[in-house]
Formats: structure tokens, C-alpha cells, sequence
């Protein structure tokens, strides 16, 4: 019997005789449950109903309620008879109460009926007994058979806590003995397990190894060519292109995946140098130009997608470069031996990223429509021939004037990042007069300034050169820093700006006082999305993504000084004109 067949087994009777006990206890509980429910909810009632009736027919001739008590209880009861014999008696307390209350002076009749209610507690009282002797069985029962199913329970997990072990461990251990025995080349090493389970397999299989080994120390060239050909079966079915080099440059094997979208037979490649081949083959070129320039070393900077056509379409690789180094006998040094490249066909991403950039940009473009016609409503609206509105309206109106605003610029910042991913960004490069640009910003930013009491103090030399920029993208920028510098920036604090002639371009600083950006942060603060911990989340994380890409598109640089309690200063550099 199979080792898994034999704890299935043994785990399975071990499972239904806890769901048997689980099961059982249930039961019990829930008769013993409804034995004391039946109790509660019959015979207390009834018998709560006769002591309040015979409650009430003492006061009947003292209290004028008593009769409507007696009449409610009697009622209750009419409607709670349980037990046998207990209708008979509740008639007839009606039939004497009915008679009571047609001759009230009776003095028999309340003798009647005490006699009729005490009869019916007496009913009762039986019936609890009753119940509770059965309850009592029931209890009995219960004990009984958990007893009896949790002692079969005990005494299965008790043989299978002795025996399981054993049973496991021992072939484990003779297991590992042999296997510390062939490590020390005692291949005469063998198991002797008779079963059939699956040690008896695995004994099969480490002596059918410890054979092959033998043989293998015996004959080594004709395993070598073995496992030369297994090697290659395995490079050749991979379904990504793979070329290996060795310390000198040559090709050693390049599976068919690779030969196909070099286009270069087989005989022609393998054996070759790759800086032969790659004057005549420009992808060999590429594939070699990263780790020649690194001479061999063991790290290698992540390159851009490689955009190859094969499959019968442009298709996307990225390039992997795996340097191969060997421990030589009785040396310490490692020996590089060469290289493998791999390509990783990731053109199933880069389809999912263009289809993501162009519905980003179609929804960015659809969205800034609805939200200018919200904008021109809300300035109808604003408008004094349009009517008067009253205080909590005007808040209304400024409330979805500010969301329609930020929406805006959202959308704005994602059509200009769509641009940026597909590589479309649309620049108006031409001659532009740094004062012109600085002039457009600060008017855009007067607002914010004013509402905060920010001071704007801004520098700029006498007679500063044009600049070669798209003008309105340019101020963008500035006013993105702007903007930023405001948000983070006290009430009543200072904000300066610098315009200056670095000698090789223009130079534009906007320095804020406020709390700064730690060091940790600072080579994320131009990444996508990216927004500084503990900061203000009411931005989309885009707006220095997208000025880090507008100002490198026009040949300039970006960039931002910063410490903790002293502030930032983000600039930017543009080529004059």
C-alpha cells in the first residue's frame, strides 16, 4: 500500500470519527436543548398562569381588576394546553369561572376553581418531572456515546502517533545515509526497501541512479556527450532567444529562436567572432555594444526595449546579459568564461502599455470638454444678469468651481503624459524672452500668493539672453513650481525666484521656505506618482514627472536642491538662443 493511500486512510477514519463526534455531541445538545425549551416555554407558562389566576380569585370580591387578570391569564392559558388532560381542566376552570361571574356571591365556585387550578399545576408538575427524567437519559446518552466515539478517536491517533513516525523516518534516514555515501563516491552504495509503496519506488530509482553513476565514473567522455546534447535540446526548445559567448567573444551556440531574428545561417554564426559579425549584422551590434563596454564585468545597466521585427511584426525584447564565471581546482579566484544573452520578448506589454496610454489619452481628451462646459455654467451662474444667489449657493458655486478647476488640471496632466508615453509631445521650439516667461508664470500664480500673504521675491539679471524654448510649455514648468512652492510654503513666508546666465544656458530657481524633502526621497521626486510620504495627497503625482520630460525633450536639464528645515529649490536649464 502506497505511503499517501495509508495516511489518507489512517487521517480519513481519524477525520469521520471526530466528524462523528462532532456530530453526535450536536445532536444531544440539541435534544437536551429542546427538552428544556419544552419546559420553559409550556409548563412554566401554564403554571405561571395558574398562580396569577389563583391570585386574582382571592381578590375578586376586594379588587374590581382581578376578574380582567383572571379573564387574561385564563385566556393565555386557553391557548398554551400541552398536555394530556390539561384541556379538560382549563374547560372546566372556564365553566366555573363562567359561572362565577354570572353569581358572584357563590362561595362554592371559588372553591371549584382553586380545586380546578391545582389540578392543572398538578398536570404540569408531572409534566416537567416528566421531562426532566427524559432530559436526564438524554444527558446519559450523550456521555456515553462522545465517551465511546472519543476513546475510538484517542486510540486511532495514538496508533498513528507511534507508527507513523517509524514508518517515514526510518526509510528517510537509511535514505540519507546512502546519499552521504554516494556524495563520497561510494557508488556501490544500494537500498534495500521491498515494498511497493513509494520508498520502494524511491529505493528503485536511487540504486538505478547509483548505477548510472557507476557507469558514469567508469565512462565520463560518453556522459559528457550526453549531457552536451541534453544542454543543447534544452537552449534549442526555449522559446526565447538565447546566444552564448565565450571569454573572447566568440559564439559558442545561439538556440533557433535567436538564429531567426538575426537572419544569419547557423554555420555562419556559431564559432565566429561577434565583433566580426556585428560590422555586418547591426542587432549583433547591439546585443554586444553594453557588454563591451563593460569589459566582462558582472553588472549591467537595465537598456530601453529592444524593437526587433520577427513573428511577422514588430516585436519587443528586453536584453538580459548573464556573465559566466567558473572556481577553477585548487585556485580561490573565480575565472569569467563568457556570457549569455537573452532576449525577453515582452511584446505583450508594450501592446498593453500603448492601449493604456491611448485610452488615457482618449478619456483626458473626452473629459476636458464636459468639464470646460461646467466652468462656463458656473461663470453664468456667477454672472449678475444671470440672477442673484444667496451665501450658501455662492459656497455651492465655489465649492464645484474649485473641483472643476482641480479636474481640469488632472485631466490636463494626463493628456501631457499620454503624449510623453507615446512619444508625441508636440514642442514649439523657437527664439523666447526669459522675462516673458517668467512674467506669464507669476501672473498665473498671484491668487494662491495672495490668499496665503506669500511674499514673491524675484531676481533677475539686467540683460539675460533669449532662450531656444516652447514658450508656453516652459512656463508651465514654472508655474508647476510655483504652484508647489505655495502649497508647501507658510502663511506670510517668502518665495524667490532667480532667473541667471549660467555662461551655458539660462537658468531658472524657484527657492520655497518650507520644510524640505529628506535625502531619501529626493531621486524619486521627478518619478511618476510619486508623492513624498506625509505630504499633501490633493495632486496626481505628475506635474514634475511631466516637467522633467518637458524640459529634457527641449534639450535642457531639471533638477532640485533640498535639505530637511531648509527648504527646496527646484530649477531648470535652457540652451540660449
Amino acid at each position: 500500500m502506497k505511503i499517501k493511500t495509508k495516511l489518507r486512510l489512517g487521517l480519513g477514519i481519524l477525520f469521520l470519527m471526530i466528524l462523528a463526534l462532532s456530530l453526535i455531541a450536536a445532536r444531544y445538545v440539541y435534544l437536551l436543548k429542546e427538552d428544556t425549551e419544552n419546559i420553559l416555554q409550556n409548563n412554566y407558562k401554564t403554571l405561571d398562569y395558574s398562580r396569577s389566576m389563583f391570585l386574582a380569585i382571592d381578590g375578586i370580591h376586594t379588587d374590581p381588576g382581578a376578574w380582567t387578570k383572571f379573564e387574561q391569564n385564563l385566556k393565555d392559558q386557553e391557548n398554551n394546553v400541552t398536555e394530556r388532560g390539561e384541556g379538560d381542566v382549563t374547560r372546566k376552570i372556564a365553566g366555573h369561572y363562567a359561572s362565577l361571574k354570572a353569581d358572584p356571591g357563590s362561595e362554592k365556585l371559588p372553591v371549584l376553581i382553586r380545586n380546578d387550578l391545582a389540578e392543572l399545576t398538578l398536570i404540569n408538575m408531572k409534566a416537567i418531572q416528566a421531562k426532566s427524567d427524559k432530559a436526564l437519559t438524554t444527558a446519559q446518552a450523550a456521555f456515553l456515546w462522545i465517551a465511546l466515539t472519543g476513546t475510538i478517536c484517542f486510540l486511532i491517533a495514538l496508533t498513528l502517533l507511534v507508527n507513523l513516525p517509524g514508518n517515514i523516518g526510518n526509510p528517510i534516514r537509511e535514505l540519507t545515509e546512502s546519499i552521504r555515501a554516494i556524495a563520497e563516491k561510494k557508488y556501490a552504495e544500494r537500498l534495500h526497501f521491498s515494498g511497493k509503496d513509494e520508498f520502494g519506488e524511491l529505493a528503485r530509482s536511487f540504486n538505478s541512479m547509483a548505477e548510472k553513476l557507476e557507469e558514469y565514473d567508469n565512462s565520463n567522455l560518453s556522459q559528457i556527450l550526453i549531457e552536451k546534447k541534453r544542454i543543447e535540446a534544452l537552449i534549442n526548445n526555449m522559446h526565447e532567444p538565447v546566444i552564448g559567448l565565450d571569454e573572447n567573444k566568440n559564439v559558442l551556440f545561439a538556440n533557433e529562436e535567436a538564429i531567426k531574428i538575426m537572419g544569419i545561417a547557423a554555420g555562419d554564426l556559431l564559432g565566429k567572432s561577434a565583433v566580426d559579425l556585428a560590422r555586418q549584422n547591426d542587432l549583433i551590434r547591439v546585443l554586444i555594444q553594453e557588454e563591451q563596454s563593460l569589459n566582462g564585468s558582472s553588472g549591467h545597466p537595465a537598456s530601453a526595449a529592444l524593437k526587433i521585427y520577427a513573428d511577422e511584426k514588430e516585436s519587443y525584447f528586453e536584453k538580459e546579459i548573464v556573465d559566466i564565471a567558473i572556481l577553477p581546482t585548487g585556485e580561490r579566484s573565480k575565472k569569467f568564461i563568457g556570457q549569455v544573452i537573452l532576449l525577453k520578448n515582452v511584446t505583450p506589454f508594450k501592446e498593453l502599455d500603448f492601449a493604456k496610454t491611448n485610452f488615457i489619452a482618449t478619456v483626458s481628451h473626452e473629459l476636458k470638454t464636459p468639464i470646460s462646459s461646467i466652468k462656463m455654467s458656473l461663470q453664468l451662474l456667477e454672472s449678475s444678469q444671470t440672477g442673484a444667489v444667496n451665501e450658501e449657493q455662492q459656497q455651492l458655486i465655489s465649492s464645484i468651481k474649485e473641483d472643476s478647476d482641480r479636474l481640469l488640471k488632472i485631466t490636463g496632466e494626463l493628456l501631457n503624459m499620454s503624449q510623453v508615453e507615446t512619444g508625441n509631445i508636440q514642442l514649439n521650439i523657437q527664439q523666447s524672452s526669459p522675462y516673458d516667461i517668467l512674467k506669464y508664470a507669476v501672473d498665473a500664480v498671484k491668487t494662491p500668493l495672495e490668499q496665503k500673504h506669500i511674499e514673491l521675491v524675484v531676481e533677475a539679471d539686467d540683460r539675460l539672453p533669449d532662450v531656444k524654448a516652447d514658450m508656453e510649455k516652459t512656463a508651465w514648468v514654472l508655474i508647476n513650481f510655483l504652484t508647489n512652492a505655495v502649497r508647501y510654503s507658510q502663511e506670510e513666508s517668502k518665495i524667490h525666484i532667480h532667473v541667471t546666465d549660467s555662461g551655458q544656458g539660462i537658468k531658472f530657481l524657484v527657492q520655497d521656505e518650507g520644510k524640505g524633502i529628506d535625502s531619501r526621497y529626493r531621486s524619486k521626486i521627478f518619478d511618476r506618482y510619486f508623492q513624498v510620504p506625509g505630504s499633501s495627497k490633493s495632486g496626481t503625482g505628475l506635474g514634475l514627472a511631466i516637467s522633467k520630460e518637458f524640459i529634457e525633450a527641449q534639450g535642457g536639464n531639471i533638477g532640485v536642491v533640498s535639505e530637511i528645515g531648509m527648504g527646496s529649490t527646484f530649477y531648470f536649464e535652457l540652451a540660449k538662443a
